[in-house]
């Protein structure tokens, strides 16, 4: 199906492309800065006081959670503010009356929030080099969370953008759940650290899930079984297919 709706995907792909690229000062540049900042006051500054974290100094323990957080903050924003504009501006019809399935309109918004994703988190991990010195262990692992990852958010951003009837409503989301999430995923902590019913609380959140994948990925180290947190990555990622479908099926905010 894929091959046959082959121009209707390469064109929606482009066009979200182009959309962030354009404003790469609005949609690359922050991100650079506010990494740098991360590293600069909690690695350089606080983490000497901290000392090392699981056998790794603090600032190479937060480097790839932080190195994630932006991609998946990054992914999420692209496709939300993406598909709610198609709604505001009301040429989110045109794809609506096109013989274009629902499944490569999805696909396509998709692999926009995943292009900067890691386009973002490409550069960002340039810029970790320089603060920290990481090798990563394995490469390919690597990648692999990346791209779940930011495929994963990339849905949410389109589920969020879906039920949005306002600008607004495309911020409560990021604000009071995929924030506290982020920052209570084990980022810039071990949850070895945490009592015994506070890490059975933090198992409830699947970002704990992904940067402590990427995280052994890139240390060597993790606090959650790696098949585990696949497991529950692939997991999260198809019920999220699946439901982003559904409502495209059923015109759920699309159609008046």
């Amino acid at each position: 199906m894929i091959w046959r709706y082959r121009i209707a995907l390469k064109t929606l792909v482009i066009r979200e492309f182009l959309r962030f690229i354009r404003i790469w000062i609005q949609t690359v540049l922050p991100p650079v800065i506010t990494v740098s900042l991360y590293f600069l006051i909690f690695g350089n500054l606080i983490g000497p006081k901290i000392g090392d974290m699981d056998g790794f100094s603090y600032i190479n323990y937060i480097a790839p959670g932080i190195l994630l957080m932006t991609v998946l903050t990054n992914s999420y924003a692209n496709v939300v503010s993406s598909f709610y504009s198609s709604k505001f501006q009301r040429h989110v019809e045109e794809l609506l009356i096109s013989p274009v399935p629902n499944g490569i309109i999805l696909l396509g918004y998709v692999c926009g929030g995943v292009f900067r994703g890691m386009i973002v988190g490409t550069v960002v991990g340039l810029v970790a080099l320089g603060f920290t010195g990481l090798s990563v262990a394995s490469p390919w692992l690597a990648i692999l969370v990346v791209l779940l990852t930011s495929v994963l958010f990339s849905l949410a951003g389109f589920i969020n953008a879906i039920y949005a009837n306002s600008f607004d409503d495309i911020t409560i989301i990021p604000t009071f759940v995929l924030t506290p999430l982020t920052y209570l995923g084990g980022i810039f902590y071990s949850i070895s650290l945490l009592p015994e019913f506070w890490q059975q609380v933090s198992l409830l959140n699947p970002i704990l899930y992904m940067v402590n994948a990427f995280r052994y990925s890139v240390l060597g180290s993790s606090d959650i079984d790696i098949m585990t947190a696949f497991s529950v990555i692939l997991g999260v990622i198809f019920l999220l297919v699946m439901f982003s479908l559904h409502l495209l099926n059923k015109g759920t905010g699309i159609r008046s």
